[in-house]
């Protein structure tokens, strides 16, 4: 049997062996995969990109990403082991864009990993009174921790990371109850102060929080009827989110008003909310939220390094690439350097991660109008449109993502096309329910 047979025959005993899911704790697993610490800073840039505008923004992802939970979840039941982004991708339009689908999951990975860590960094920051600089050291020394952790093979149980998600939801509903008293109707006007062009480029800084779909992918190996179950788990993720994300964006523009965009946002409203202890809950929780997202990031997405680097079983059973970990290691010291110049702004950063996750996104919905009919091909087309809309306003991030994608297509021409793919479940960085599928 070749490495590639044994790997897909393990892959599939994996998935059989899998303990079953309940509906109920699929849903939690699912809503782990949504939300993670973008939440703590997105809602504060898309308000200083577009002002109130910006919920607009969120309202139109909100649509795009109901389309895409419903295509994903249509070729989650009909082609089961696939493997994922990749798989769906390889399976309708061949090996070279399965990797470049698969390349641009783990280039996004490589530069969302430290936008991750700046994240609870400047949280750090804002409580102890530091800088730029001060930010960025903490954030590369979070960095090296995630990543000396990952190697050596740490990796937060599901339950722990169901519990650090609970923590996420519970901070975000006492900054949004305790400080929605002191909104204000006059901080919503001028509505649009940038013009509507910035409703988009808040759009594509947003999208890093509407990534994670696609896990639906291994879940349904292990629900025990997915037909009946998936449509449920679907439904309330996306009404939790959608909630969370609403509230949080709603009530940041009208407590804050010309304050809202910060970069710390759920700190600010904590403060109007329980007071001076709420920036200490907030630096607190944005760190264990960073390194324990990271690292599901950093382990599953050295799964799939290995899977398209070489297919080697021994590779794949190492606690972390080198070579990936090595990478992302270089990569990541050198955006904070850049960044601590004031060369790329936090915006800046953000944008290229979700350019390459947008971009992992179309050739999905491409492949879902060759794989699925009826009403789920059209959903798959008005979502390919959306995202195509958003993509618009990536700006220079399209030639990275661009760049990223044909020279993967290209490396991997004349490769015979092979449905086992590795698990992109596994790829993004958000909590619960990256670690034991």
């Amino acid at each position: 049997m070749s490495r590639t047979a044994e790997s897909a025959q393990a892959r599939r005993s994996v998935i059989t062996s899998a303990p079953a899911l309940s509906a109920t704790r699929g849903t939690a697993l699912y809503i782990g995969a949504l939300l993670g610490p973008g939440l703590l800073l997105l809602p504060g840039l898309a308000a200083r990109t577009a002002g109130p505008a910006s919920l607009v923004a969120w309202l139109v992802l909100l649509a795009m990403s109901a389309l895409i939970a419903a295509v994903f979840a249509a070729l989650g039941r009909a082609h089961p082991s696939a493997g994922g982004v990749a798989g769906y991708v390889t399976e309708a339009l061949g090996v070279r864009a399965g990797a470049a689908a698969g390349w641009c999951f783990l280039a996004g990975v490589v530069g969302g990993a430290p936008v991750v860590c700046l994240i609870g960094a400047t949280y750090v920051a804002d409580l102890t009174g530091g800088g730029t600089l001060a930010r960025c050291v903490v954030a590369a020394a979070m960095l090296v921790v995630v990543l000396a952790l990952t190697l050596c093979g740490a990796r937060a149980s599901t339950a722990a990371q169901l519990a650090l998600v609970g923590l996420l939801v519970l901070m975000v509903v006492v900054a949004v109850a305790g400080s929605a008293p002191s909104a204000r109707l006059a901080n919503w006007t001028p509505f649009a102060p940038h013009g509507w062009p910035a409703t988009g480029r808040a759009a594509a800084l947003l999208m890093l929080s509407f990534v994670g779909w696609e896990a639906v992918a291994p879940l349904t190996g292990r629900l025990a009827s997915p037909a009946r179950q998936l449509p449920r788990i679907i439904a309330v993720a996306f009404a939790v989110t959608a909630v969370i994300y609403l509230a949080l964006a709603t009530v940041t523009i009208g407590v804050l008003g010309p304050g809202a965009g910060t970069d710390v946002p759920v700190a600010d409203l904590l403060v109007r909310g329980i007071g001076r202890a709420g920036l200490d809950v907030a630096a607190v929780a944005a760190v264990v939220l960073t390194l324990a997202t990271t690292n599901a990031y950093l382990t599953g997405a050295s799964t799939m390094f290995a899977e398209l680097t070489s297919g080697s079983g021994e590779l794949r059973r190492l606690p972390g690439s080198w070579q990936f970990l090595g990478a992302a290691a270089v990569a990541g010291l050198v955006e904070l350097a850049v960044y601590s110049r004031g060369v790329v702004s936090t915006a800046q950063l953000i944008t290229v991660p979700t350019t390459l996750f947008l971009v992992v996104y179309l050739g999905c919905m491409l492949a879902a109008i060759r794989l699925l009919a009826g009403r789920l091909r059209i959903a798959a087309a008005a979502a390919l449109g959306l995202v195509v809309m958003v993509l618009l306003f990536s700006g220079w991030a399209l030639v990275i993502a661009g760049l990223v994608a044909v020279a993967a297509a290209v490396a991997n021409r004349g490769r015979p096309r092979r449905r086992a793919g590795p698990q992109s479940s596994e790829l993004r960085c958000p909590p619960a329910v990256r670690m034991d599928r």
